[in-house]
């Protein structure tokens, strides 16, 4: 089947479009998957999607398809989940900073994303250089948190199809639904997982609110550092935690506001390597943690002791 009837509903310009139902979403995104599709079909979708932006239940479909193609996993206790999708252009990426303050604790941390990307410093550069977990399938996973240590997958070992539609990107020169939905997989898929879902444009934070209380999502919602879950080491950005769709105020965080008065030590360059011996310093305590990302971690396992102490089928829901 082809999905033209699709394009030709998405794909009516800006004020014309018309978005789709949640089932029409999941075959749409089920049929680019499976590569039963034309790239020139890939092509009008991703510029249709980028001109209208996606609903609601265009999220929640496409995620739907996205998850029945990944690997599943199957704590026995939550997760975190860290989709690190644009890797450090201008400062430090402190994705695995923020994993390993909080595995450190016993929380197990998976942290998803591309192996490399053109210009950017990626979360599993600093992973590799730091000597983190690595996991080639979903049975690496539980050992690396044994051992109480994050463990980084790439995209491609863990949704075959949708590292492939991210690929799309190099050929059309745009991100596509298939960007915004990596960030927001629950691998567990029956919500066993906390994810930090993060936005650079102030809409995309609403309308990912939207989809979180829709879906009944545990999350935290912040603005990324360029494009990263982790908080700006500058100043905090506020952190809005969502426990079964539902926004949780007293567990949230407000943005810091004003004049900084201080500034946090930081590596001039941003390199893999040079990333990697900071964040070392900082774990074996020769320099201290940015007070941004201490209070990320410390929100986030706030998060998780509600969690846990919510009523039982909560943690299922």
């Amino acid at each position: 089947m082809s999905i033209a009837p699709y394009i030709k509903e998405i794909g009516r310009g800006k004020e014309g479009a018309r978005s789709l139902n949640q089932a029409q979403a999941y075959d749409l995104m089920s049929q680019v998957l499976d590569g039963r599709v034309t790239d020139l079909e890939i092509g009008a979708f991703a510029i249709a999607m980028r001109i209208k932006g996606e609903s609601t239940e265009e999220l929640a479909g496409f995620l739907d398809a996205v998850q029945e193609r990944c690997h599943p996993l199957r704590p026995t206790r939550p997760m975190v989940v860290l989709p690190s999708y644009n890797g450090a252009r201008k400062l430090p990426n402190l994705t695995a900073l923020l994993a390993l303050l909080l595995a450190q604790d016993g929380v197990p941390v998976l942290v998803h994303g591309p192996m490399r990307d053109p210009g950017r410093v990626t979360t599993f550069e600093v992973f590799h250089d730091l000597g983190l977990p690595i996991a080639h399938d979903a049975g690496d996973i539980p050992h690396a948190w044994n051992r109480r240590e994050p463990v980084f997958i790439s995209t491609e070992a863990l949704c075959p199809p949708l590292a492939r539609l991210l690929d799309a990107r190099w050929v059309i020169g745009l991100r596509n639904p298939g960007h915004t939905v990596a960030k927001l997989i629950d691998p567990t898929r029956g919500g066993a997982a906390l994810r930090v879902c993060n936005y650079t444009h102030p809409e995309y934070g609403q309308a990912l609110a939207a989809f979180l209380a829709h879906t009944h999502a545990h999350a935290l919602l912040m603005r990324g550092t360029e494009g990263e879950p982790v908080a700006d080491p500058r100043r905090l950005p506020k952190l809005e935690v969502y426990l079964r769709g539902v926004a949780r105020p007293d567990l949230s965080l407000a943005a810091k506001e004003g004049v900084l008065t201080e500034l946090p030590v930081l590596p001039r360059a941003f390199d893999a390597a040079t990333t990697a011996l900071y964040i070392q310093s900082v774990v074996s305590g020769e320099k201290p943690a940015p007070a941004p990302l201490v209070q990320q971690a410390d929100c986030i396992r706030r998060a998780l002791a509600a969690w846990h102490a919510s009523p039982a089928e909560e943690l299922s829901a």
